[in-house]
């Protein structure tokens, strides 16, 4: 891996787990509300891609779709609403996780033929995440554990409608303007009955994790990718809930309980064995 590409990956990866921990830092101190955050976020994040894409000055014509933009819509809103629940680790384990079963899910419906050790690794996984769901003192709660569940499971399907975009970073970009909107729309109906909450300091998270955590991260990502087999790419993922769970112990105070520690080892050891380059038969 050259030093070009290493840069990417670490500036992928640290973006990927700098969006679980500005959400958790806004919305467990009460700096912005979860609907002005998420709009926030996709406004800057329209930005940030769209002047990239602009920069790049690609002759593509390639466009994304409305049924890509409501799946990351729905991942926006999700993952947003997860984390007035949840703690940033045990959020990104549920995330990343669930994404993975998703796409594995969706191998299984198109009948891909799967190894033993493919199977191991689902179950591995599996296991991982009925011991950090399971009822118990630190167990999370059980709506953010659902709305980030549905967040992977969301990201999962944009990222399986997308893998064949001619030009992802230009899809990406298109589906975040159109995903902006029914955000926007989405959260002026929640306004008619809630309660807003805006502070600098909310605003400026939320923008830091829609232009750098998400636009600039997603470029990044996107310039990786050809350079990456599939296996690899879906490998190097799986440190990003280890980088957020130890970020949220240093800077907000999380607790690595015993639970979310051995629930993150089975998780991610049944991933890593899931995108083993003989995984598949």
């Amino acid at each position: 891996m050259t030093v070009r590409l290493l840069l990417l990956v670490t500036l992928t990866l640290g973006g990927f787990a700098a969006n679980s921990l500005l959400t958790r830092a806004a919305l467990s101190q009460g700096h912005l509300d979860a609907w002005t955050f998420m709009v926030v976020r996709m406004l800057t994040g329209v930005l940030m891609l769209s002047m990239v894409v602009w920069l790049r000055r690609s002759g593509s014509q390639s466009r994304g779709s409305w049924p890509m933009a409501v799946w990351l819509g729905g991942y926006a809103v999700l993952f947003t609403l997860a984390y007035e629940h949840l703690g940033a680790g045990p959020g990104a384990l549920l995330l990343f996780g669930s994404v993975q079963l998703t796409m594995f899910g969706a191998a299984l419906v198109s009948k891909e033929r799967l190894s033993g050790l493919h199977w191991s690794g689902v179950a591995l996984a599996a296991t991982g995440f009925l011991v950090l769901t399971v009822p118990g003192t630190t167990a999370p709660h059980p709506l953010g554990a659902a709305f980030m569940m549905g967040a992977g499971a969301c990201w999962g399907a944009y990222s399986l409608a997308g893998r064949r975009a001619a030009d992802p970073l230009r899809v990406t970009a298109d589906n975040f303007i159109r995903a902006t909107g029914l955000v926007l729309v989405a959260a002026l109906l929640h306004s008619i009955n809630g309660t807003m909450t805006i502070t600098p300091r909310g605003l400026g998270l939320a923008s830091l994790s829609g232009a750098i955590a998400s636009g600039l991260a997603y470029a990044a990502w996107y310039a990786v990718l050809p350079h990456l087999p599939s296996w690899r790419a879906a490998t190097v993922q799986l440190s990003v809930p280890v980088l957020t769970a130890l970020a949220a112990t240093a800077t907000l105070g999380e607790a690595l309980t015993p639970r979310l520690i051995f629930a993150m080892a089975l998780v991610l050891a049944g991933i890593w064995l899931t995108t083993r380059p003989r995984a598949t038969a």
